[in-house]
């Protein structure tokens, strides 16, 4: 019994070693150019479901999302309250680092703000709103990878994702 401890002790470090090679972030890793924030439509929100707790209701619009070469999911989300007030923000998230980024930020003027040097936050961080971290599960990331090919592959699981939460 005593040569089994240090036999398993043993092979979970050699495990997590190996694990870790495998989602060390590449030291040279440099996000690739930002274009503008997109025009998004209201009309054409998919939702992310948010907990009970959460007044806003929260969404994407589908036709901002983008899934750039070096593993950055890209979109629009749009946070509606009860009494109707809307803010939208130009988001990215690193699925493999496990951060969000806000690259700018659609102002009551109807115009974006775009943020002079946005910095990458933990998804599960402090964050005021955990849309971010709502959207990774739901279907932006698998694990530390962007969890589709496509755009449309993102937008399908979050409607399978709705649409089952609304079958419960």
């Amino acid at each position: 019994m005593r040569v089994k401890a240090p036999i398993s002790v043993a092979l979970c470090l050699v495990t997590g070693i190996a694990f870790s090679q495998l989602v060390t972030p590449d030291p040279d890793w440099k996000e690739s150019e930002v274009p503008m924030p997109p025009a998004f439509k209201v009309d054409r929100l998919v939702p992310i479901e948010m907990p009970r707790y959460v007044s806003l209701r929260l969404g994407v619009d589908p036709e901002t999302l983008r899934i750039t070469e070096d593993g950055i999911v890209r979109y629009v989300m749009v946070a509606k309250s009860p009494s109707g007030n809307m803010n939208a923000s130009y988001e990215g998230i690193r699925c493999l680092t496990g951060e969000v980024k806000t690259y700018a930020r659609f102002t009551t003027s109807g115009q974006w703000s775009v943020i002079g040097n946005p910095e990458w936050k933990p998804l599960n961080g402090n964050q005021p709103s955990m849309h971010a971290l709502a959207l990774a599960r739901q279907g932006a990331c698998n694990g530390r990878a962007a969890a589709a090919n496509s755009p449309a592959e993102i937008i399908n699981k979050l409607k399978i994702g709705a649409h089952s939460e609304s079958n419960r």
